[in-house]
């Protein structure tokens, strides 16, 4: 499978793989938060948009362009702009994506990485067909807050996704008991995991050394062995962009 990006005659957006890393998840205590391995993989799935420029934004909360005023500190192109008001702000993204028949390109906000007082807004452009650029936005949630993004951050991530897949998706609830043994193995996690946590609060204890339990990380089942019925992933191995000059952290 095969995800281009055709430039329009000036340099693309700079893009890199998207890291596992996080510094607000470098800052928990002992680092806990990298043991969420869902956290881990979705950081990594796909790729990061990087800023091309510094700036600080502020909106007055009014509905009009101009109640967003955009300082630039560190020069770069494109500059983000407020085109549409309300509080939103605009990336502009001047590539031409494509993607192979039947996929299409998720754009949202950088994975797991919050950012006090905007909020990055998601969308799915059909990059199967479609020769139109397209832009990556966010909403100002509080007004007369000062909100900062620097040279090389990312305001953006992307992935395929497949449209016409989840369409076909059929969502229904099943009692646990219809699957074979998955009673059984929920049951006996619960009562490991509540064992755990109440050996944490013993001195010296066995889950004190552990500190946390590592099956689902290990992709161990509830008997402690390897799963078999399919693939575990703790890291992802996503191709660069060519030329690339943003590295995976």
């Amino acid at each position: 499978m095969k995800l281009i990006s055709y430039t329009l005659g000036f340099p693309p957006t700079e893009m890199r793989r998207g890291p596992a890393q996080r510094p607000w998840m470098d800052s928990t205590s002992d680092r806990f938060a990298y043991r969420c391995l869902p956290l881990n993989i979705a950081n990594q799935y796909g790729w990061e948009m990087l800023c091309p420029c510094s700036f600080e934004v502020t909106w007055d909360g009014g509905p009009s362009p101009d109640a967003m005023v955009v300082e630039i500190l560190e020069d770069g192109w494109p500059h983000p702009a407020s085109h549409f008001g309300h509080g939103v702000l605009t990336f502009h993204v001047n590539q031409i994506f494509r993607t192979e028949p039947g996929t299409q390109l998720m754009t949202t906000g950088p994975m797991n990485n919050p950012k006090d007082g905007i909020a990055a807004l998601s969308g799915i452009i059909e990059t199967d067909w479609s020769h139109y650029t397209f832009t990556m936005n966010w909403v100002m949630t509080r007004a007369f807050h000062p909100v900062r993004f620097q040279k090389g951050e990312p305001f953006a991530h992307i992935f395929p996704v497949n449209l016409a897949g989840i369409e076909q998706i059929k969502p229904e609830f099943r009692p646990y008991e219809t699957e074979e043994n998955l009673k059984d193995s929920y049951e006996e996690w619960q009562d490991s995991r509540n064992n755990f946590n109440n050996e944490l609060e013993i001195p010296g204890s066995q889950a004190q050394k552990d500190k946390w339990q590592k099956a689902y990380f290990q992709g161990l089942g509830p008997d402690a062995k390897p799963t078999q019925k399919a693939r575990h992933w703790t890291k992802l191995d996503v191709q660069p962009w060519p030329g690339s000059k943003a590295k995976k952290k």
